[in-house]
């Protein structure tokens, strides 16, 4: 399972790389994309500066930008399909597709996460990942990012049967490979 990180959408050039590589391994292996909130999730940040907004306007707005986020991913992978829950993750990944997550209906109807700006799509992933029993997780985050570059909800969300969670920065596409392959 990966998610791929919003900031990405600064670095265009970067996210098709990563996007390419998605690709290449879901032609091989099942793979879930779970999506960030990047500029998306900045304007909710940003209106909640401005007009404080409650916890749980923020949380499920903050949410909605991940459906955003997972519309233009579907755009530009030829190969992938909208999915909004583990059943459609399952059809998705039967047809041969590659299931980019709009994580809003589901997390809705779960609401398993803390309405807090602790809790970002990193940890969303990390419950999902537990959801549909992945063994690994990747948080692909924008060029630069260091690897302890998680929300600070993430670690309790993470489950603890998990194989391994890494981050790797979108700088770093032989990393995500290898990733990908163990």
């Amino acid at each position: 399972m990966v998610k791929v990180g919003g900031g990405l959408l600064a670095f265009p050039g970067h996210l098709d790389a990563v996007l390419a590589a998605l690709a290449d391994a879901a032609s091989t292996s099942r793979v879930l994309i779970v999506p960030g909130g990047g500029p998306f999730a900045d304007a909710v940040r940003a209106v909640d500066r401005e007009l404080t907004l409650s916890d749980d306007a923020a949380h499920w707005m903050a949410v909605l930008a991940m459906d955003q986020y997972a519309h233009l991913l579907v755009s530009r992978l030829s190969s992938a399909g909208l999915a909004s829950d583990a059943a459609e993750i399952a059809v998705e990944l039967d047809q041969g597709r590659l299931p980019v997550l709009a994580p809003s209906r589901w997390l809705r109807d779960a609401d398993p996460l803390p309405h807090s700006w602790d809790v970002t799509s990193d940890s969303i992933a990390a419950w999902v990942a537990g959801e549909v029993g992945a063994r690994r997780l990747v948080l692909v985050k924008p060029p630069g990012a260091g690897d302890q570059a998680v929300d600070p909800y993430f670690h309790r969300a993470l489950p603890p049967e998990m194989a391994s969670s890494h981050v790797v920065a979108a700088d770093q596409i032989d990393v995500l490979r290898r990733c990908l392959t163990v």
